[in-house]
């Protein structure tokens, strides 16, 4: 656990990474590095963070496909 992070801070970081396609992959990454989950509960939070995952995933294909021609 980065002790200078909060849930919320790692959480956004991670979701805008581009390596998870779902939220419970996410959360078990957070879980596994010794946050509690419990502040990401609320239908606009994980609204928000699937945007941010979604728009990663894209942008992180888009940067493959461009990079591998």
């Amino acid at each position: 656990m980065d002790q200078n992070k909060t849930c919320l801070e790692m959480a956004f970081e991670l979701a805008r990474s581009g390596e998870f396609s779902k939220l419970d992959f996410l959360e078990r990454r957070l879980r596994d590095q010794g946050y509690s989950t419990a502040q990401l509960d609320g239908p606009s939070l994980r609204r928000q963070m699937r945007k941010l995952m979604l728009a990663a995933g894209k942008n992180q294909a888009s940067t493959t496909s461009t990079s591998s021609m």
